[in-house]
């Protein structure tokens, strides 16, 4: 499918609208492009110029996609029909015993951005002829929903096959006891036959991280149901911040209450954030506006710390702010991303720059660093996208060429350090470069298609145009 085949499909999906979902408000809410103040539209012309005079850097875009292909290859030599490579050994792995096609699901929305027609074909029809639901299989709610809710919901927007869309339907169906709690924060793992569920210990990011997946869910089967189960969750989630506004990295989903009173931008809460402002970007969603603009405003209060003239984000207590850590890592570097996407270019650049900092001082970045003292904390890298992502919303965001520049600093190391003879490796460690064998569907997802988006054409995704999930999922809105 090329560029403007891929796009005239998309844009006949956002003609499909739920008429009976729960989000009335929705259609007549102003875009969020529609409400920049107007000062903001020569900027905004100037950053388009830009871009359009960049156009594609179209040897790295090559150089990726033929990347791509080799993880891609070895995965259907090695793996096929399963949930994952292992790329050392050349095996492979399934989530829980039995294959959900955790990896042709989060790789087809990739392979259809880059135009690669016959594999994104004959994974299409893989799924829609061997992925089934009913299983009985305890799975990890927000996982599945991030992964293969999303990725057959993107699927069915590119594509218009219905077989996808008839997936997505039954597993949201599958997946809804998961919100049966007494306070609507939903379990962490649900029975996809039987509904059962259990794990009451969960997090913002798990349960604020849902609302994109389910809202198109919603529109698309003109079933509320789906979106008032999400964004309840959502909104019980903020609704348990602090009095100075920040949430915490673990909670009680049953009584509500916090087991853990860390409050930060990694691991546990980071996507919490995130869907706060793409669900207005999304659904149009008035509320998540509002969430989003106190919860930020919070989190740029208490969060960020200068260590010798550069800025990062650390850990504080969500009641007093008093300073916790000093860690930041893969995981923490989506922030500079979303702050670029929602229009605070000045603080994403510095942060942005601290991120690529920590990469650059083992050549790939860790999963936890101590800012402070500048070490390695958590040493291994299992082929995190956060950073790249935040260089491509910075892209968008600029047209500055510096974050192509990072970009393919960034994908030199990351080939020369995990490329495999059957994919790409997880590292046990930065520092030792040594290799694991593992290579997450994520890989696929999110770390590569955000390296191609960096020099693709402009054209070929526009997040004005389209949201993508915490998966890197593009969502259609539908207004």
């Amino acid at each position: 499918m090329n560029t403007s085949t891929l796009r005239a499909c998309l844009l006949a999906s956002a003609l499909v609208f739920c008429a009976g979902c729960a989000t009335a408000p929705m259609p007549h809410a102003p875009s969020p492009a529609a409400a920049a103040p107007a000062a903001n539209a020569e900027a905004d012309a100037g950053v388009a110029a830009a871009l359009a005079r960049n156009g594609a850097d179209a040897a790295m875009a090559e150089r990726v996609k033929t990347e791509f292909l080799h993880a891609w290859n070895g995965y259907r030599q090695y793996a096929w029909g399963h949930d994952a490579l292992l790329p050392l050994s050349d095996g492979a792995h399934d989530w829980y015993g039995q294959s959900l096609l955790m990896t042709p699901v989060d790789a087809l929305d990739t392979m259809l951005l880059m135009g690669l027609d016959a594999q994104a074909d004959e994974a299409r029809e893989l799924i829609a002829s061997r992925l089934s639901f009913d299983r009985d299989l305890d799975v990890k709610h927000f996982e599945i929903v991030i992964r293969l809710l999303g990725g057959l919901l993107s699927g069915y927007q590119m594509t218009g096959d219905e077989r996808l869309l008839a997936l997505a339907d039954d597993l949201g169906t599958r997946l809804l006891p998961a919100f049966d709690s007494p306070t609507g924060l939903p379990y962490v793992y649900v029975n996809l036959r039987t509904g059962k569920v259990h794990g009451t210990e969960s997090n913002p990011a798990e349960a604020g991280t849902l609302l994109l997946e389910y809202g198109t869910l919603s529109r698309l089967t003109g079933k509320p149901v789906y979106f008032e189960k999400a964004k309840r969750a959502l909104v019980e989630t903020y609704k348990r911040r602090s009095p100075i506004g920040l949430v915490g990295e673990r909670f009680d989903v049953e009584t509500g209450a916090w087991t853990r009173t860390d409050s930060h931008i990694g691991a546990r809460i980071d996507s919490y954030y995130e869907y706060l402002w793409k669900c207005w970007k999304l659904l149009g969603d008035r509320d998540c506006k509002a969430m989003w603009d106190d919860s930020i405003a919070a989190a740029n209060r208490h969060l960020p710390e200068e260590v010798d003239g550069a800025l990062w984000y650390g850990h504080v207590d969500m009641a007093t702010g008093t300073r916790t850590a000093s860690l930041y890592g893969a995981l923490d570097a989506f922030m500079p991303g979303l702050l670029a996407y929602s229009g605070d270019v000045d603080r994403a650049r510095r942060l942005q720059a601290s991120s690529f900092a920590m990469w650059n001082a083992h050549g790939i970045e860790p999963e936890l660093w101590d800012y402070r003292k500048g070490e390695v904390v958590a040493p291994a890298w299992p082929l995190r996208p956060e950073i790249v992502e935040s260089a491509w919303y910075l892209y968008r965001a600029t047209g500055d060429t510096a974050y192509r520049d990072m970009g393919r600093s960034m994908f030199n190391d990351f080939v020369r350090y995990t490329r495999t003879d059957s994919g790409f490796a997880a590292l046990e460690s930065v520092v030792t470069k040594e290799k694991a064998d593992d290579m997450e569907s994520f890989v696929l997802a999110e770390t590569f298609k955000y390296f191609y988006l960096l020099f693709a054409e402009p054209g070929t995704l526009d997040p004005e145009e389209m949201v993508l999930n915490t998966e890197a999922h593009p969502l259609r809105p539908m207004r």
